[in-house]
C-alpha cells in the first residue's frame, strides 16, 4: 500500500493528512490558518513534511492557483494568499517526490475516482464558493490545456459590462455563479447593499418571495453556464461542490439545463467525495502519474 501526505492550501486555511492509494484518509487531519507571508507558509510546509515524511511515499499538494503540466510549479496565484507564493520551491521541500496540482482539479479527480462522477468518462466539476473553481475530465483524463491552466471559469455570460470580475474582465461566469455573484444579484434586485448571501438562504428557507426571486436568478445563471459547458464538452455529468452547492436545487438545475443543451442529456449531481476532496484528489493524481 502506498501513502501520500496530502496538503491542501487555500487562502485562509491549510489542511494536511496521510492518504492511502484508495483515497482513504489514514491519519488525523490537521488544520492551520494560512500564514500571511511567503516565508511563513514555506516554514509551515517544512514543519508538516518533517513530521510525516518518513511515513509516506510522496508529498501531494492541492493548491489555489493554476499549476503547470509538470506538476511542480504554480503559474499564477489567487489574490488572497501571500505575495510571491507562486515562487514556492515545492521540489526542494522534501527528499521524497513532490506533486502539485490545482485544488479544483484535485477535487474533480477525487469525485471522478471515488465520488459523484465515478465511472463517468467525461465530467465537469464546478466549485461554488467565494469564487467558482472548475475541473474537467475528458475520456478519463484531467484536462490541463497547453500550459496547465485549463478549467478557469471566466468565460463571458453577458456583453454589456454589468459586473467586473475578480480576474479584471467583465461579466465572467464566476462573477454571477459565485457567492459574490449571489450577493451582487441580491443587491441589484432588492436595492439593498447590506443584504448578504445568508439573508438570501434564510429567506428562501422561510418562503420569502423576494429572496426566492433572487435565488432563482442566481440559479439560472448557474444553469446558463452549465448549458455552455455541456455544449462544448458533452459530459456524462456535472458535479456541483463547494459551500453554496449545499443549497442549490439539483433537480431543477438538471431539468432546466437539459431543456436547453443541444448535446446529449446530462446528470447534475452534488459532490460526494467530502470536504477533503482536494487532499484526496492530489494524492490519487500523484499515484496515477507515478509520482510516488
Amino acid at each position: 500500500m502506498q501513502y501520500a501526505l496530502g496538503i491542501d492550501v487555500g487562502g485562509t486555511k491549510i489542511y494536511s493528512a496521510i492518504i492511502d492509494e484508495n483515497g482513504k484518509i489514514a491519519s488525523e487531519i490537521e488544520k492551520f490558518s494560512t500564514p500571511k507571508t511567503f516565508d511563513q507558509i514555506k516554514s509551515l510546509f517544512e514543519s508538516i513534511i518533517k513530521k510525516y515524511e518518513a511515513d509516506v511515499d510522496v508529498i501531494a499538494f492541492s493548491t489555489c492557483g493554476a499549476v503547470n503540466n509538470e506538476n511542480d510549479h504554480i503559474l499564477g496565484s489567487t489574490g488572497n494568499i501571500a505575495q510571491g507564493y507562486p515562487d514556492m520551491p515545492f521540489k526542494e521541500l522534501s527528499s521524497k517526490p513532490v506533486f502539485v496540482e490545482n485544488d479544483a482539479n484535485c477535487a474533480a479527480w477525487a469525485e471522478y475516482k471515488i465520488g459523484a462522477s465515478k465511472g463517468a468518462k467525461v465530467s465537469v466539476m464546478l466549485t461554488l464558493g467565494t469564487g467558482v473553481g472548475g475541473g474537467i475530465i475528458i475520456n478519463n483524463q484531467l484536462l490541463k490545456g497547453q500550459n496547465g491552466a485549463a478549467g478557469e471559469m471566466h468565460f463571458k455570460m453577458y456583453c454589456d459590462k454589468r459586473r467586473k470580475c475578480t480576474c479584471g474582465n467583465w461579466d465572467c461566469f464566476e462573477i454571477y455563479a459565485s457567492g459574490k455573484g449571489l450577493k451582487l444579484t441580491a443587491e441589484e434586485i432588492s436595492n439593498n447593499l447590506q443584504v448578504t448571501t445568508y439573508d438570501v438562504i434564510d429567506g428562501v428557507k422561510n418562503n420569502d418571495s423576494l429572496m426566492i426571486e433572487i435565488f432563482d436568478k442566481w440559479q439560472n445563471d448557474i444553469v446558463n453556464g452549465i448549458v455552455g459547458l455541456s455544449n462544448i464538452f458533452d459530459p456524462d455529468c456535472v458535479v456541483l461542490s463547494g459551500s453554496l452547492a449545499e443549497f442549490v436545487d439539483i433537480d431543477k438545475i438538471q431539468s432546466e439545463a437539459n431543456k436547453q443543451i443541444i448535446t446529449t442529456p446530462i446528470k447534475v449531481k452534488k459532490a460526494s467525495a467530502g470536504n477533503y476532496s482536494g487532499m484526496i484528489g492530489a494524492a490519487l493524481l500523484a499515484f496515477e502519474k507515478g509520482a510516488a
